[in-house]
């Protein structure tokens, strides 16, 4: 009996010296995971493509006109701060509507909109709401179809003849644009109201 429990002893010891080692490891492996985790947070993200940091742009500046369209009462659409300036809803849809001066300059077409739209087919908040996201919706489009090599492409301007990389001529509208926003920014502050934008979330 005595060689058995010998036997027993050893077997024991040695499983129990494996349960050890295994759940120190486990331990150890948690302690580790938070710092791997922190460092894997930390780590440099790749650097976007050129299309790829023109569409986030594009769609940044016309996700705030489309908020604006959302929000504005229609009984503010005609207000304007003097007899001299667009009305509410006349600089949200030239923001919008200039869009297409990258848009269709960029495919060679005729600008579908040289002058503000008419308000004649463009009289509800839906209807305007619906043009906006047109807008911003057909330059992004065009940007992920052109992607970097059509970014980089060369346009010339048909007045000036000034050539430009068409991701140029794509940041110059954003420009256009976000001045007019800046502008129904303060439109909203004269009437009291509060810019989607500025609100708390």
């Amino acid at each position: 009996m005595k060689p058995v429990c010998g036997i027993s002893r050893v077997v024991l010891g040695a499983a129990l010296a494996a349960v050890i080692a295994a759940t120190g490891g486990v331990a150890a492996s948690a302690r580790n995971m938070p710092q791997d985790m922190a460092q894997k947070k930390d780590a440099p993200k790749a650097m976007a493509t050129e299309s790829q940091i023109v569409l986030a742009q594009w769609n940044e500046i016309g996700r705030k006109l489309i908020a604006i369209a959302e929000d504005l009462p229609e009984n503010k659409y005609d207000y304007k701060p003097n007899p001299d300036s667009r009305t509410f809803v006349g600089q949200l849809l030239h923001a919008s509507a200039s869009m297409y001066y990258f848009t269709d300059a960029a495919q060679g077409q005729k600008v579908r909109y040289p002058d503000d739209p008419s308000r004649e087919n463009l009289k509800t908040r839906a209807d305007i709401v619906a043009f906006v996201k047109k807008s911003v919706e057909d330059g992004a489009a065009l940007i992920k179809s052109k992607g970097d090599k059509g970014m980089s492409e060369i346009f010339t301007d048909t007045d000036s003849k000034q050539q430009m990389h068409i991701s140029d001529l794509a940041y110059s509208l954003m420009e256009h644009s976000g001045e007019h926003y800046g502008q129904l920014v303060v439109y909203y502050r004269i009437n009291g109201m509060v810019p989607p934008e500025s609100r708390k979330k």
